[in-house]
């Protein structure tokens, strides 16, 4: 697989999972426009990129206007000559639980993630249409989005607004040989890092040590540099003939996401009235009732130093 060629806008790569995702590409032969908010955030990442071999420019704004949007575009082509794949990934937080959410909390979350992803889209789009060769855009979603997570109504919306409108875009780009993708990562971030569950594991990444296999194979949770290979892939003419679809990953795990369908269905002539619903809603649908929130084992019990170690294994 080789990228030489191809030009890549990667927002919010100034550091984090955007910057492995930046740096990956370039290391695949793109050349990238890296974006972030803090000057000399990208210009430390243009710097690493180009100090590697790469091929890297800086724009800094953040996401979520046209304007931004038009700047990354234009930065590419202008610095590149043309523009082949665009990973939508900047992202920010406010979290908080609903009764407590103001106004601002939303509207900066649901701005950056979901408007930013719309507008930059929609820019990339236009123009790799009007080039005509096809082209990646590539959208970072989150668990959180497919499954909700307490404290979390602004992002939960946000990210599962932009999968569901990589559905949509896959649909509409077909014709115009462009895939439409959503990569779903686990990772130990800035974003990860406050989160209690995780600390232990973010603490070992920080301190350069290896996770253990709990973290990496049942939590599915790794490094940015875990998730990157995915992203290339997805980028690539390998993966022309994947699109409208969501995609885990995180430390060792790879994992393709359903789409949302029904789970049971039922009938009843002249349609379900309030007693009739009363009666009978449990007997039909009560032991199909949807979870919500992602599930977090626990870490296992350690073993005795000289316990056998036994054999297992895995199917999903």
């Amino acid at each position: 697989m080789s990228l030489t060629g191809k030009v890549a806008i990667v927002t919010g790569s100034g550091r984090g999972l955007g910057l492995a995702y930046a740096t990956e590409l370039a290391r695949q032969g793109a050349r990238v426009v890296v974006n972030d908010v803090d000057q000399q955030v990208a210009d430390d990442a243009v710097a690493a990129i180009t100090g590697a071999g790469g091929e890297a420019v800086a724009v800094v704004a953040p996401v979520g206007s046209t304007e931004t949007a038009k700047a990354l575009v234009a930065a590419a082509v202008e610095s590149f000559g043309r523009l082949d794949i665009l990973v939508t990934n900047a992202g920010v937080l406010r979290d908080t639980v609903l009764w407590k959410m103001s106004d601002d909390d939303f509207d900066t979350v649901i701005n950056v993630h979901l408007r930013g992803t719309f507008t930059c889209v929609r820019e990339a789009a236009t123009y790799l249409r009007e080039q005509g060769e096809g082209g990646r855009i590539i959208c970072i979603g989150s668990p959180t989005g497919q499954r909700g997570n307490f404290g979390q109504t602004n992002y939960a919306a946000a990210k599962a607004g932009i999968v569901g409108m990589v559905r949509t875009w896959a649909m509409e780009l077909a014709r115009a040989n462009i895939t439409a993708n959503a990569v779903i990562p686990v990772a130990a971030t800035a974003m990860t890092e406050t989160v209690p569950f995780f600390k232990q594991f973010v603490d070992a990444a920080a301190r350069g040590e290896q996770m253990p296999p709990f973290a990496r194979r049942v939590l599915g949770f790794g490094t940015p540099d875990d998730v990157a290979g995915v992203i290339a892939f997805l980028a690539s003419d390998a993966a022309a003939g994947v699109t409208g679809q969501a995609v885990g990953v995180g430390g060792d795990r790879l994992a393709l996401w359903s789409h949302p369908q029904e789970v049971a269905t039922a009938f009843q002539d002249g349609g379900w009235s309030v007693d009739q619903l009363t009666e009978d809603f449990d007997s039909l649908f009560g032991q199909v009732l949807q979870s919500v929130g992602q599930p977090m084992p626990q870490p296992p019990a350690e073993k005795p130093a000289d316990a056998p170690a036994a054999q297992k294994v895995e199917q999903r």
